[in-house]
């Protein structure tokens, strides 16, 4: 029988996995960045307004690491990442992300059509996943649930507040629309190498400290599948196209609460862990419907609904946390 290892082993294996978990995150949110630009330059050159942009396209690309994830998490029957992780993301994205807003633009004027329909369908989709994992288990129909609700939503959403500013293309190298296509697949491809090397380290990691993998996706990996979002819209806002920011970091909630969770077990089924998906679900449902209805009925976004937004966040710590 081998000796356990010691302290000096567990800390250096604890160091490597770390270094890890940073490096296929930092690879899939670097193609995530390119994704997302050639993503805005092919919707530019179709004429397709901001807020949908956002919403439906740019969410989608700085959503890939999130989706990604789910896949490679459900492949290694590890549904607790997938979910953990996209719930996690949903929260992080309606909360802390939008709480950054004002950092760089004092005052953001709100569209109450907008913001109402995204939260509403959003907080829907966290009611469908609080359903769906009750039971311990997401099956092939629970993914084809989900993703069927993100499709219903995003058709409800065009039709709803369809119209609207359109969206300036970024500065990229390839002009041909054939061509940005390669490119946006080709680093789709490098997002989910990323993404998988991510989350085998995140497991791997959970086990040799004894955190529950849920609560490491929830809190850890959330905040890292979430810096596309930061960077983009935080980006959109400097370059004044609050459309554009505003569309992503709700219409990635969404994604999140639907499409990101469903893809993972079509893929491969896995068992989760039923308490904690369903308290994460229902607290982010609450604290989106929350930030929703101040945004809805304030009209704006400023320094006080980003406090009420960074305040929905931190709360989640003593929430999720107190359920494990």
């Amino acid at each position: 029988m081998s000796p356990a290892p010691g302290r000096p082993e567990i800390a250096v294996d604890i160091l490597i996995l770390l270094v890890l978990v940073l490096v296929g995150l930092a690879l899939a949110i670097g193609a995530s960045d390119i994704a997302v630009g050639y993503t805005r330059a092919i919707a530019a050159a179709l004429n397709a307004p901001a807020f949908l942009v956002g919403v439906v396209l740019v969410s989608i690309g700085t959503d890939l690491p999130e989706i990604a994830n789910s896949i490679a998490a459900h492949l290694q029957d590890e549904a607790d990442v997938n979910v953990g992780d996209s719930v996690g993301s949903t929260l992080t994205q309606y909360t802390f992300v939008l709480g950054l807003f004002p950092i760089i633009v004092a005052v953001i004027a709100v569209s109450r059509r907008q913001v109402g329909i995204v939260t509403a369908l959003t907080a829907a989709g966290l009611g469908l996943t609080a359903i769906l994992t009750s039971d311990g288990y997401l099956g092939r129909l629970d993914g084809i649930l989900l993703v069927g609700a993100w499709v219903a939503a995003i058709a409800i959403v065009a039709r709803v507040v369809g119209g609207g500013e359109v969206d300036e293309p970024p500065d990229v190298r390839i002009s041909h629309m054939g061509l940005q296509i390669g490119v946006l697949f080709g680093a789709l491809g490098v997002v989910g190498f990323g993404a998988t090397i991510a989350v085998r380290a995140l497991v791997d990691l959970a086990e040799t400290v004894g955190v529950p993998e849920f609560l490491l996706a929830f809190f850890g990996a959330s905040m890292g599948t979430s810096a596309p979002e930061i960077a983009v819209d935080l980006t959109a806002l400097a370059r004044g196209a609050p459309g554009i920011a505003l569309g992503d970091a709700l219409g990635s909630s969404l994604v999140d609460a639907t499409l990101s969770i469903g893809v993972g077990p079509i893929v491969a089924p896995a068992a989760v862990t039923a308490r904690l998906a369903v308290v994460a679900s229902l607290y982010s449902l609450a604290a989106v419907s929350v930030v929703g209805s101040v945004l809805y009925w304030r009209r704006r976004h400023d320094w006080w609904s980003a406090a009420v937004c960074l305040g929905a966040y931190l709360l989640a710590y003593v929430v999720v946390i107190g359920a494990d």
